[in-house]
């Protein structure tokens, strides 16, 4: 990972992970990303024996894999297992960006809100991608595309306005089209990348960033401003957040999009791209169309 930018005070994420599971989690989210990804695995209709659960919070995930008979096996993975008090089943201590699993070892990879944390992501894949036996699938969630936009924009203008400079409160998440390349770049072949968007209404900005807290997923951002937020920011940007982003009713909305991923350990039985000039059919017959020579011009 030499040489990668450092995005993630990756410790720090760790030290509010625990803060967290001392608490009462605040796991909506997670479990319905664990729902909806055990669906999709449903789907591929097809039965996994080594399965390995990618830094996902909680065992959410693993019970509704196990639920529905998709894997034999889940192993958890997690920097955090030691203390988190619901781990069970099989589980390794293991960091996202360093995975300890031998080459070709894992029928399947799944994650759910978790990789978007990884400073390395396209390393992160490419060790996934080691680490899936051929025709091994991996299935991810995490947040991108304008997931906390409102809270963002609230911020930044508070900010602007109260301090005269903006500082990054709110990490930032990829977009669709780049982590579709980067599957690609990994290896990955029949690569898949979708996104859903969740609304959560919210009576007040102070309610929403209590339900950070209790995801453990509150700023971790190595340039994050280190000085206290003043108070006066903090009130201009409820302000803000309620003049802007309010529905009729008076509730708030807070944007989450969930971005999946899906990629195969290429594999001889997958469908494979036609070879250039192995067509049967002519293009202009399908079209019905008369095929000029290159450099001729229709009617010359």
């Amino acid at each position: 990972m030499a040489g990668n930018p450092v995005i993630f005070d990756r410790p720090l994420l760790r030290q509010r992970r625990r803060r967290a599971l001392r608490g009462e989690p605040v796991d909506f989210l997670l479990n319905q990303v664990a729902g909806e990804l055990a669906e999709r695995l449903a789907v591929v209709n097809r039965s996994f024996v080594t399965a390995v659960d990618l830094g996902t919070p909680g065992n959410a995930l693993r019970q509704a894999i196990h639920a529905r008979g998709l894997a034999q096996t889940v192993i958890g993975t997690d920097p955090l297992a030691r203390v988190s008090r619901d781990a069970a089943g099989p589980f390794v201590a293991a960091d996202e960006e360093m995975l300890p699993f031998a080459d070709g070892s894992l029928d399947l990879v799944v994650s759910a809100l978790a990789l978007q944390w990884v400073n390395d992501l396209p390393g992160t894949l490419a060790q996934i991608r080691r680490a899936l036996k051929p025709d091994g699938l991996l299935l991810a969630a995490l947040p991108g595309g304008d997931t906390l936009t409102e809270l963002r924009q609230s911020f930044a203008a508070a900010e602007a306005e109260i301090d005269g400079g903006v500082s990054p409160r709110v990490a930032p998440f990829a977009d669709v089209r780049d982590l579709g390349a980067l599957l690609q770049r990994a290896g990955l072949a029949l690569p898949v990348v979708d996104a859903d968007r969740l609304t959560v209404r919210y009576a007040t900005p102070f309610d929403l960033l209590r339900d950070l807290r209790g995801m453990g997923a509150t700023n971790a951002l190595i340039e994050r401003r280190r000085v206290p937020l003043k108070r006066a920011t903090l009130l201009r940007m409820a302000q803000i957040y309620a003049e802007r982003f309010s529905d009729a009713d008076g509730r708030l909305r807070a944007t989450f999009d969930i971005v999946w991923l899906s990629g195969w350990a290429p594999h001889e039985s997958q469908q494979q791209p036609l070879k250039p000039g192995s067509a049967r059919a002519r293009l202009a017959d399908a079209l019905k169309t008369i095929e000029l020579p290159a450099g001729d011009k229709a009617g010359g």
